[in-house]
């Protein structure tokens, strides 16, 4: 008479035999997952310097408008060190230059971000301000950083304040109208349920609203510090140096490309900084966000 496979005792630490190749599985996808992240990218930047390095030795255009990768890394060199005498790029290293300009943002871009998110609570929770306002919010969002900066020296002069201003409002539109969205799209359930528990309306924006719109406004604040750098080197135009956008500036006036594409990069690399950082934030406070 036929007779059913023996059945493992519990705690005889036998496991069933697909166990070890499903976690074999799961291990090798997580490996491969890995490798697709970090290998992708170093691709395309090994992929990018071999063209880079192709078209500079292609003799079509000069070094003075397409330099070699090895001349902006000399030029990289010089401007992180002190060389023959000189300090770095106008008597400051690089890394002092870039502590400058992110200094600036932090200041102007942090008080146009905190001015966004305050507005755009008002904006959304109050009608009437949301009428009178939005459309001169909606306006300033759409003119470039230069129409306003030359107004902006006149008012203001030639140093910091200017600049730190210009950063400001560059980052107030983009925060400002993301937070407005959220808070408009709160669920007016949520609203009425928490105000017939008894709820302020303070408390019903601390504990609702603000919750609601965080997403959003997370949104709203990368896109704002993205604007901030993309304005950068238009705050740095006037009297810029010290400054990783004023050394650009001043390295394209001479002609001097190999430091004009490691302020590039170093504008960018820094953008995606913390960019990262700004993303890591965000998924800390904000664990649920895009999960079903």
């Amino acid at each position: 008479m036929p007779t059913a496979p023996p059945v493992p005792e519990a705690g005889s630490g036998h496991l069933p035999r697909s166990a070890p190749s499903s976690r074999r599985h799961r291990g090798g996808t997580a490996d491969r997952v890995l490798l697709v992240r970090l290998g992708l990218p170093l691709l395309s930047l090994v992929l990018f310097l071999v063209l880079w390095q192709v078209v500079a030795a292609s003799g079509r255009w000069s070094d003075v408008l397409v330099p070699s990768p090895a001349k902006v890394w000399d030029a990289f060199i010089d401007v992180s060190t002190t060389h023959d005498g000189v300090r770095g790029y106008n008597g400051k290293l690089l890394v002092e230059h870039l502590a400058i300009s992110l200094r600036r943002i932090g200041i102007g871009a942090g008080s146009g971000i905190l001015l966004g998110v305050l507005f755009g609570l008002l904006m959304g929770s109050v009608g009437w301000v949301r009428a009178l306002f939005e459309p001169w919010v909606t306006f300033l969002r759409t003119l470039p950083p230069l129409a306003y900066f030359s107004l902006l020296i006149v008012w203001l002069g030639i140093n910091e304040q200017p600049k730190i201003t210009l950063l400001a409002v560059a980052a107030f539109p983009p925060v400002a109208v993301s937070t407005t969205t959220a808070v408009a799209a709160v669920p007016s359930s949520l609203v009425e349920a928490a105000r017939a528990l008894g709820a302020s309306r303070w408390e019903v924006i601390r504990d609702i609203v603000i919750p609601s719109a965080l997403p959003e406004t997370f949104t709203g604040i990368r896109l704002a510090v993205g604007v901030a750098y993309s304005s950068l080197v238009a705050a740095e135009l006037v009297n810029g140096l010290p400054g990783i956008g004023g050394m650009v500036k001043d390295a394209a006036n001479y002609n001097n490309t190999p430091v004009v594409i490691v302020g590039i990069f170093v504008i960018g690399i820094s953008g995606l900084v913390i960019d990262g950082l700004l993303l890591w934030l965000e998924r800390t406070a904000l664990p649920w966000r895009g999960r079903g």
